[in-house]
């Protein structure tokens, strides 16, 4: 199966009727975030399944996917990305030398196309598995400076996609331990006017706090609850006990 064919299978299961759902849940109309993005109406099991079948694709072949006006197809190539990111990041090849280079030409490619991520569907399924999952690995391309250089750019670009990628990379850094990075993407984006990015930066807050440490979630509240966009602090403290979270609501 190559892009070409996979773009084709994928036209042919064309449904207009799940489509146009898909069109409000993504606020694809006018004057929405989402405006201008085009539609197949598949499924996201629809599409795994395709990526399950093209486990072989060259990767060079990926950019004709993720070039596509349809968002599916441009899921399809993120996700083909993210399996086969995954399968050079086991643990026996973390540090081996072939792995690492091809690991790095994967990121180096999704950030090439990074604009092509352009709703919080297909930000969400991949950076985190990707680049958030490259942050905690060896890499040729440069140090943990380095890494947060490329995510310090993502941070500081108008566009508010790789703003979200900046923040929700660090549900994976979070999930093997270093509070760091969400930390640090968290103060960045706290006074964001859009309330994607409040609902981004609460749950990335709330999932650092669940695996990392509650008291280091405690001591952030501590210091910027105050500020904190309502929606935001909300989607922090969610799993906290009813009485906590009514404290943290107060403070503002």
């Amino acid at each position: 199966m190559n892009a070409r064919e996979i773009i084709e299978y994928m036209e042919s299961l064309h449904n207009e009727e799940q489509r146009q759902v898909l069109m409000r849940f993504f606020k694809a109309g006018v004057g929405e975030y989402g405006y201008g993005d085009e539609f197949l109406g598949l499924k996201v099991p629809q599409t795994r399944e395709v990526v399950k079948h093209a486990w072989d694709l060259p990767l060079n072949e990926v950019p004709e996917l993720l070039m596509s006006r349809w968002h599916e197809v441009r899921l399809c190539g993120f996700l083909i990305l993210v399996d086969k990111f995954e399968k050079q990041a086991k643990k026996r090849l973390e540090n081996h030398a072939e792995a690492i280079a091809k690991r790095d030409e994967i990121v180096m490619m999704y950030l090439q196309y990074a604009e092509q991520a352009n709703n919080w569907d297909l930000v969400d399924l991949s950076v985190p598995k990707i680049l958030g999952h490259w942050l905690l690995l060896p890499t040729n391309l440069g140090d943990r400076e380095y890494k947060m250089k490329v995510l310090d750019e993502l941070a500081a670009r108008p566009c508010l996609w790789k703003q979200r990628m900046s923040i929700v990379c660090s549900w994976k850094t979070s999930q093997q331990g270093d509070p760091s990075w969400c930390l640090r993407y968290a103060e960045i984006h706290l006074h964001h006017p859009h309330d994607l990015m409040h609902k981004a930066v609460g749950w990335m807050l709330r999932e650092m706090g669940k695996r990392v440490s509650m008291d280091l979630l405690r001591d952030f509240l501590r210091q910027h609850a105050h500020e904190m966009p309502r929606t935001m602090l909300r989607y922090a403290i969610e799993k906290m006990p009813e009485q906590e979270r009514k404290m943290w609501m107060n403070i503002r």
